[in-house]
């Protein structure tokens, strides 16, 4: 039931935007899905620079993907550094994805520089220890997956 009157609601918007002459779901504003967000503060630019980063990070998280499955995998590196790799990129592509609905939040800002933070974070030495088997930035990540749980937490709120 909610399904149907959330569809029928979003039909509307969009009838009374093309009589408007937009392309969005707000009248006269052409924003379009990044500046819709219910109860959002913030310009829309600033919350399509999250849609952005979030693009960006995707394609680097699907390339990563493809390093890990075509040349990643066929080295000498032992099992571990394997996982590690794939933990790695699961939780990027993960939280990219995450990134694109970031302008949908209250604070877009706040939600999406915790999310990106804990991305490096935690992502980064992953990668970095996976690919050189260094582990002396792996303490960084507790500290990126804390920043992870905050940003889903601050796109609640």
């Amino acid at each position: 039931m909610e399904i149907d009157a959330a569809l029928s609601q979003w039909e509307k918007r969009e009838e009374m935007a093309a009589e408007n002459g937009s392309d969005s779901g707000e009248k006269g504003t052409g924003r379009g899905w990044a500046g819709s967000g219910r109860g959002r503060s913030g310009s829309g630019s600033a919350a399509m620079v999250w849609l952005r980063v979030g693009a960006l990070s995707g394609s680097v998280a699907v390339a990563a993907a493809a390093y890990g499955a075509h040349g990643f995998r066929r080295s000498d590196r032992d099992d571990y550094q394997k996982e590690i790799f794939d933990t790695a990129n699961r939780y990027h592509l993960l939280h990219s994805l995450v990134l694109l609905s970031v302008p949908r939040c209250r604070r877009p800002s706040v939600a999406g520089a915790l999310l990106c933070t804990g991305m490096s974070l935690f992502c980064g030495p992953f990668y970095y220890f996976a690919i050189t088997g260094d582990p002396s930035l792996n303490r960084a990540a507790p500290v990126g997956g804390t920043l992870l749980i905050l940003g889903w937490a601050a796109m609640a709120l």
